[in-house]
């Protein structure tokens, strides 16, 4: 019998400015501007995996910035200033604006910082999106 190797694909990186709604498998390595907790369920004397929390990061690279919708154990991994690799990213629609988000098939990953500033002007999440049903005749 045969040995079958599976071969692996190198992944291949997007920045922030090539990110567009309803999209998925973005492979991107950005920096944390900002992390705030948005939400806090279950009880304080519960072990950690019972709380749910939520934090919304603006992370970016030197073409723009997004909101990260940080989730569970996502969340001590999303400190100011600190550089992550997102794996398998997503985006999420929330009130007509895009979020950033790594489901279980994604992974989050601290890395080395990178040497790049963040383009901090050009958020991408503040750009409202409308759905719009075209009908053609």
């Amino acid at each position: 019998m045969a040995e079958i190797k599976s071969a692996m694909r190198k992944p291949v990186f997007t920045k922030v400015d090539q990110l567009r709604p309803g999209t998925n498998g973005h492979n991107l390595v950005v920096k944390v501007v900002t992390a705030k907790t948005v939400l806090r369920k279950g009880r304080l004397d519960a072990p950690q995996v019972n709380q749910m929390r939520i934090a919304e990061c603006l992370v970016g690279d030197e073409t723009g910035t997004i909101l990260f919708t940080a989730r569970n154990e996502q969340v001590e991994m999303m400190k100011a200033d600190a550089t992550v690799i997102l794996r398998n990213a997503k985006i999420d629609m929330f009130k007509g604006s895009m979020r950033l988000a790594v489901d279980k098939w994604g992974r989050v990953e601290v890395t080395e910082p990178a040497n790049f500033t963040v383009k901090e002007d050009s958020n991408l999440s503040l750009v409202e999106y409308e759905l719009v049903n075209v009908v053609e005749e």
